[in-house]
This record gives C-alpha cells, sequence and structure tokens, in this order.
C-alpha cells in the first residue's frame, strides 16, 4: 500500500482568508459567530451565524463561486493528472432560492455539474471529478477515497475541495428541526442548546509518497487510516451508543495499523446538540477508557460548516501535530461530565504523532480519519 502523503492546504473560513487565520484566531478563542445580515433572520430560533464577507449570492450567481476564488487563489499547483473530489452537501442552493422568488439567473448554475466543471478549470485539470454528499461527513468521506485510491494505486495524486453555504433554505431547515442555539453554540458543555451554523472551505492536495518526492513536495503529515459506518438508526439523530462512529473510528486504527493508545488527540464533530455531543463522548469512552486525551471542537470558533467541516478540519489537525498544540473549545464553559479527562477549557498540549479526526451526519453517517505527524 502506497502511503498517502498531504502536500498543501487551504482553508477559508469567518475567522479569515487562509488557514493562518484560523490557527491563530482559535489559539486566540477567537469565534466568528455573530449576526447575520444575509437575509432577514426574524422568524428564525436565532439570527447569528458565522459568515464571510463578499461571498453572496449575485446576479444568479451562486456565492460558491467567490468562496472558491477565494480557496483556490494562492493554492499550491495542482498535478494535471490530479483526480479531483468534491465534498458539499448543498452545493449552489442559494441560486436556487433565487429561481423560487423568480429573481434573474441561469438555472443551469444550480447543478452540482457545471460547478465541478468550474472548479477543474480553476484547477487546470482535464476531469471534472465527483462530488460526495455524506450529509455532514461528506469532506471526511471525500478524504477517505482520496487516501483510497493513493493508498491502492488507482491515483497518485488527488486534490479534494470542499465548501457549503449559509444559505436561508439551510438556515430555514436547521430552525425548523430546532437545532439552532439561540445565542452561540458550546460544543461539550453541559449547558448546550444546539449548533451554530457556519460556511467556508477547504482544499487539500493528497500525494503518494513516491510522486511527493519526485516533484520535490513538501509533506504537512500523512492521512495514516480511514473509515466510515453507518448508524442505520434515524433520518437525523445519531444512535446513543455511538456505534457508528465507534466502528469507523476502528477501521481507521487497522488500517493505520496502530492501537488506541498511540491517539495523541482528537478533533471531534462537536455540534453542541445535546445527542450529538453525548453521541461522541461515549463513543470516545468505550474506545479509549479511563486515558486522558485532550478533546477539542473547532465549531465554537467557526460554526458548522456541513459538508466543508471535515476537511477544514483536517487541515486544522496538521497544524496542530506540528506545533503540538490542541487549541481549546470556543464556547466552552462547563465541561460536559462524561467528557472529563478529553476536554479542556484551554489550549493542551498533543504529546505524540497521531491526530483522530471524526464526523457524523444525518442519516447515521460516520468517518473517521488518523492523521500522522511527519518526522
Amino acid at each position: 500500500m502506497n502511503e498517502v502523503c498531504v502536500t498543501a492546504t487551504h482553508a477559508v473560513t469567518g475567522l479569515g482568508p487562509d488557514l493562518n487565520s484560523l490557527w491563530q484566531g482559535v489559539i486566540a478563542g477567537e469565534s466568528a459567530i455573530r449576526p447575520l445580515t444575509r437575509f432577514a433572520t426574524a422568524r428564525y430560533l436565532t439570527g447569528n451565524a458565522s459568515w464571510i464577507e463578499g461571498v453572496e449570492s449575485k446576479s444568479g450567481q451562486s456565492g460558491i463561486y467567490p468562496l472558491l476564488e477565494q480557496l483556490i487563489d494562492g493554492f499550491a499547483p495542482v498535478p494535471a493528472g490530479a483526480t479531483l473530489i468534491t465534498a458539499s452537501t448543498k452545493g449552489c442552493i442559494d441560486s436556487m432560492e433565487r429561481f423560487q422568488i423568480g429573481l434573474p439567473g441561469d438555472p443551469a448554475e444550480v447543478p452540482m455539474a457545471p460547478l465541478l466543471r468550474h472548479i477543474a478549470r480553476m484547477l487546470g485539470l482535464t476531469s471534472a471529478g465527483i462530488n460526495i454528499n455524506a450529509a455532514c461527513a461528506s469532506s471526511t468521506i471525500a478524504l477517505a477515497r482520496a487516501a483510497s485510491l493513493i493508498a491502492t494505486g488507482k491515483s497518485d495524486a488527488v486534490v479534494v475541495v470542499c465548501m457549503d453555504m449559509v444559505s436561508e433554505f439551510v438556515f430555514s431547515g436547521f430552525s425548523a428541526l430546532q437545532a439552532l442555539s439561540g445565542t452561540a453554540c458550546r460544543p461539550f458543555d453541559r449547558n448546550r442548546d444546539g449548533l451554530t451554523l457556519g460556511e467556508g472551505g477547504a482544499a487539500l492536495l493528497l500525494m503518494s509518497r513516491e510522486q511527493t518526492i519526485r516533484e520535490g513536495r513538501p509533506v504537512l503529515g500523512v492521512v495514516a487510516g480511514w473509515g466510515a459506518a453507518n448508524d442505520a438508526t434515524h433520518i437525523t439523530a445519531p444512535a446513543r451508543d455511538g456505534c457508528g462512529l465507534i466502528q469507523s473510528v476502528r477501521q481507521a486504527l487497522m488500517r493505520a495499523a496502530i492501537a488506541p493508545e498511540q491517539i495523541a488527540a482528537i478533533s471531534a464533530h462537536g455540534t453542541a446538540t445535546v445527542y450529538n455531543d453525548l453521541m461522541e463522548l461515549t463513543a470516545f469512552r468505550a474506545l479509549f477508557g479511563e486515558r486522558s486525551i485532550p478533546l477539542h471542537s473547532i465549531k465554537g470558533a467557526i460554526g458548522h460548516t456541513l459538508g466543508a467541516a471535515g476537511g477544514i478540519e483536517v487541515a486544522l489537525g496538521l497544524k496542530c501535530l506540528e506545533a503540538g498544540l490542541l487549541p481549546s473549545t470556543v464556547g466552552l464553559l462547563e465541561p460536559e461530565e462524561s467528557g472529563e479527562g478529553f476536554l479542556s477549557c484551554s489550549t493542551q498540549p498533543i504529546e505524540g504523532n497521531y491526530l483522530l479526526s471524526t464526523n457524523s451526519g444525518f442519516g447515521g453517517v460516520n468517518a473517521a480519519l488518523i492523521l500522522r505527524r511527519e518526522e
């Protein structure tokens, strides 16, 4: 099996136009959650979200397009023969909203196919690739798919591009589900009352070790293991016992050929909904026992970015391994009792080489990636 190296990363979030802005923001405990001005929010549970200036839908064009311009501008050159995998749960849904209310625009912009071709052109690729839509685990599964292609020799380079917007369609849906916090989300806090939506994107270039050496690329880290499982429990709620997440993490550990004791830190999904956070803590306790492992969620800083969440969290996770630090969970004041030994209200040191990154989503989907520090 070929070793899977991450050679380039980039992220755009509410905390700034690049990964360094995100890193500095979460280390400082900052949050990009603030009043949303893109559309009227008075009839919804909250008026807050984490959003990016200048990426609103204009002249019928989805805001995804200016978001992509920010994301791909300055990204490392991509090998011409690289495979493209994108991840998005709702894509250009903000354009569809405009057609529904009779505003001008081109209906051809709504489906994902033109967007995939646009991304391929921006990256200089000949193939439009595929899009992964697996709810909030979309980009985690896209990265797992990319790693699998490289590990099995089916591709030497894969670029993963993930993105999602805060649209009124999505905002109203989560409000109708009573899933939004009235203020700002508090992941793993015993008084948490719901998630906060966010928007953003990430781009990551994965390459085989051999191709990386041939092209003289830097190695930011290694995707050592991956796994995915469905708990088949409910259309929106997770299995209370965390069975799907446990299975996906065990798959990742097996592929990485490491023991649970070698995991040094966890980047959790941490949406701040009552059942998601409790499910994750239940799963981690089943996997790691009474061991104390630093754990955090970045959703208190940038909101829940849906299909982009896993990609952004992996890019940040590599920075965490490089620095040997796991940022605090923004919004966490009183940690959930079952998270004792995992949770901290301050930055924690990482003493080891492996970081576990997990995401879960509607329909019972769960996915896990294990990142390894480059020696």
